[in-house]
């Protein structure tokens, strides 16, 4: 079974974050799912000046990157699983976790609401 990233995850990985040092399974889970939800966060963060990285060149080095692979989930599925996820309101949030569930895919996240509802979670996280 492969692994969805959370946008956390996929900016530690790609910018060697020193964050990931806690996490030192992660290189199991490589190849990793990215969702183009996390994409679009990405860009969303930049142009509201959360993020420093040039959104064009980031996202083009990691669709270049092997250890990751863009899964183009439909939107039609995408939303659908997303309607039923109420335990949230953060929209990012909602359609990774619609995404896991929809692909059942284990969802890497660190976001602690995540972590509380969502059913198909990397088992390390709970350790960590």
């Amino acid at each position: 079974m492969t692994t969805l990233l959370d946008t956390h995850f996929i900016l530690w990985i790609a910018l060697r974050s020193k964050r990931l040092r806690a996490y030192p399974w992660i290189d199991r889970y490589s190849p990793w799912t990215v969702s183009p939800v996390s994409l679009l966060e990405i860009v969303l963060l930049g142009e509201a000046g959360r993020l420093q990285v040039r959104h064009a060149e980031f996202l083009e080095r990691l669709r270049d990157d092997r250890r990751f692979v863009i899964d183009d989930v439909g939107v039609t599925l995408l939303v659908t699983a997303a309607i039923g996820l109420g335990w949230t309101r953060d929209p990012f949030d909602r359609l990774l976790a619609a995404h896991s569930a929809a692909r059942r895919l284990r969802l890497c996240t660190v976001d602690p609401v995540i972590q509380e509802h969502h059913a198909l979670l990397v088992r390390e996280l709970a350790a960590s």
